[in-house]
């Protein structure tokens, strides 16, 4: 039996403005390290086997200070990449709804069937993403992946086997730093806990 925690990144400087960061490498707020400070509070105690991070910049500084209380080393795993959004990179919800109405509007009403001009397909992020915690879970122990909001919540709909165009409405948000754990083996994926705050996980 495998327990794979998932925990999206510390808050970053877009986040009060909810930018669509993506694949854009933004810098952890004040409030995001400290996110990542009680992470590491919470590995140092939580048997982790290994810690594997997005190679974005924000959730590996949130995955370093995990891993050195675990005594372990992040490794990083590129299929752990936040969905690309194109041309909603680095814009909010009003600012895209300026510049491409139409298709923001499609991408309201179901966004894997209608993602952002420009962007990934959702399913292929899904299943490159579903496919490496698979991989990662091998193995007993648990093992912390950090990774990102979007693709998380396309991952929990996948392994779920709920519509992925559900994933906007069935998990509104993964909160910053909070803990997300999943039972992983060959037969089945469980989900045992969604976004419990840092001072009740573990």
């Amino acid at each position: 039996m495998s327990r794979v925690v998932l925990v999206r990144h510390g808050e970053t400087v877009w986040h009060r403005e909810n930018r669509y960061a993506g694949r854009t490498d933004i810098a952890l707020t004040d409030k995001g390290i400290a996110q990542a400070e009680r992470l590491a509070l919470w590995a140092a105690g939580a048997g982790l086997r290994a810690v594997w991070s997005s190679p974005l910049l924000r959730a590996l500084h949130t995955a370093t200070p995990a891993a050195a209380a675990a005594s372990t080393v992040v490794q990083i795993d590129s299929r752990l990449i936040e969905l690309d959004f194109g041309q909603g990179e680095g814009k909010t919800e009003a600012e895209m709804q300026a510049a491409f109405p139409r298709e923001r509007s499609a991408f309201v009403r179901a966004p894997a069937t209608n993602w952002l001009p420009g962007g990934e397909d959702p399913a292929l992020a899904a299943d490159r993403a579903t496919k490496a915690l698979r991989e990662l879970a091998i193995g007993e122990g648990r093992v912390l992946v950090v990774a990102h909001n979007t693709l998380l919540r396309l991952v929990l709909c996948r392994v779920l086997e709920v519509p992925l165009d559900r994933y906007r409405t069935l998990f509104p948000s993964l909160e910053n730093g909070t803990l997300t754990e999943l039972d992983i083996s060959e037969e089945k994926i469980a989900l045992l806990a969604f976004n419990v705050p840092l001072e009740k996980g573990g």
